[in-house]
């Protein structure tokens, strides 16, 4: 809770999220990102009425790139805050502003796409600007505002659902020493609704990668290159070894830069589970068995396909703690095989305890033309590891193409 000064006589007092702390400090960019109901624009309308009341010429902006109405602007957010905070007294509402009463103080409200690099002199002056849904400003937007605004002291705020890195306002706050940024989600706001974490954990349940993004705030990874979008879904389950067909253990090998990664895989009514997932990078190959077996005390007991073109690897663990491993067959095209043999299953549920397999099920991808834009059919580096493994857990399953392709499934057994 944050006590202000006091003001003709009286103290103002605002529940203020543990998480906003950091931008309380000396910053010339002070920024918050991340999912809905996180509370991003709550805080910045409360600090900024704070600063209004404290401050009695203080002159601020509000803006985004598009504002065809205040009905869209922050506007009756600080209107709600002034009755909330119960300072309307001070404040004189307008059509168009906020203004002070009895001073020169006054809060705009603005679109950038219809500045020009002469009208956007009007914010010259100003102590400071907010940029609301900050993720849609432009570069052309960001380059007429931010050197318009450049009294001493004056202050860039802006509020965002994270889109993509490469977003201007991400560019902005990326490796800017004068930038403070928070990314919070609807975990960490303590007013945060029944009814929005029921919303979220549905989401969650139904599709990680809108979850991901949407509540945690994450980039928006969807592509047409991603090579499981729509095909899985996070879920909690317990494997039935009585019933379910399985398990099947892969391993991929890495060392310096990727990571040796274990999964298991189970399949049930022509759906592929996934409820094991450990890697780890930099992993000695004489710590590789005990590092896996620490969690799982049968594997030795299991077969294990890895990846063949690791003979070595697989020679020492064979006689070293996981007797069971052999390589998996390779053919030119095995892992378009392999991927479309995944494919082939009604969906892919991966367990809420494999974070990082949902990681990599987000961002697995095939390359992109650099001409058309179009998917090519061969995989991107850097998020296949996991998958690497699936394949090679399944690989006595999946056949060359051309072959008859499709999904075994153990008959379930009576109790």
């Amino acid at each position: 809770m944050a006590a202000l000064p006091e003001v003709a006589g009286w103290k103002l007092r605002i529940k203020t999220p543990a998480w906003s702390e950091p931008l309380f400090g000396e910053s010339r960019y002070k920024g918050a990102k991340g999912g809905r109901s996180s509370g991003k624009s709550h805080f910045f309308a409360e600090r900024l009425i704070e600063r209004a009341v404290c401050e009695p010429k203080l002159r601020w902006a509000c803006v985004r790139e598009i504002q065809k109405s205040l009905k869209f602007s922050a506007k009756t957010l600080l209107e709600d805050k002034i009755k909330e905070l119960g300072v309307g007294h001070m404040f004189s509402v307008t059509d168009n502003e906020i203004r002070r009463r009895g001073s020169s103080g006054v809060l705009i409200f603005q679109g950038l796409q219809d500045h020009t690099a002469e009208s956007i002199k009007s914010l010259e002056g100003f102590d400071g600007v907010w940029i609301e849904e900050a993720q849609s400003i432009s570069k052309r937007s960001l380059d007429l505002l931010d050197p318009t605004i450049r009294k001493d002291g004056s202050e860039v705020w802006a509020s965002w659902n994270p889109d993509q890195p490469t977003d201007a306002i991400e560019q902005l706050f990326l490796n800017n020493a004068e930038a403070v940024v928070v990314h919070v989600n609807y975990l960490e706001n303590p007013w945060c609704t029944g009814v929005t974490k029921s919303q979220a954990k549905r989401t969650k349940l139904k599709d990680y990668e809108a979850y991901a993004h949407i509540w945690l705030g994450g980039y928006n990874t969807r592509s047409e290159a991603q090579i499981f979008r729509g095909y899985w879904r996070v879920d909690d389950f317990i494997a039935d070894p009585d019933v379910w067909a399985g398990p099947y253990y892969g391993m991929d090998f890495g060392f310096a830069k990727d990571p040796t990664c274990l999964v298991r895989c189970w399949i049930n009514d022509n759906v592929l589970y996934i409820d094991y997932d450990k890697g780890k990078v930099g992993l000695d190959i004489d710590k590789t068995a005990p590092f896996f077996t620490k969690d799982l005390p049968t594997l030795p007991e299991h077969a294990v396909r890895g990846d063949s073109a690791r003979p070595e690897t697989i020679s020492y663990l064979k006689k070293n703690g996981i007797p069971r491993i052999v390589g998996v067959d390779k053919w030119p095209g095995s892992v378009v095989d392999g991927i479309e043999f995944i494919k082939s299953f009604d969906e892919i549920v991966i367990h809420t305890d494999c974070t990082e397999m949902q990681d990599e099920a987000m961002l697995y991808s095939f390359k992109i033309d650099r001409k058309t834009d179009e998917p090519l059919p061969e995989v991107a580096k850097g998020h296949d590891h996991r998958w690497d493994a699936v394949r090679y857990a399944l690989g006595k399953l999946i056949k060359r193409r051309g072959d008859n392709v499709g999904v075994f499934v153990r008959k379930k057994r009576g109790r």
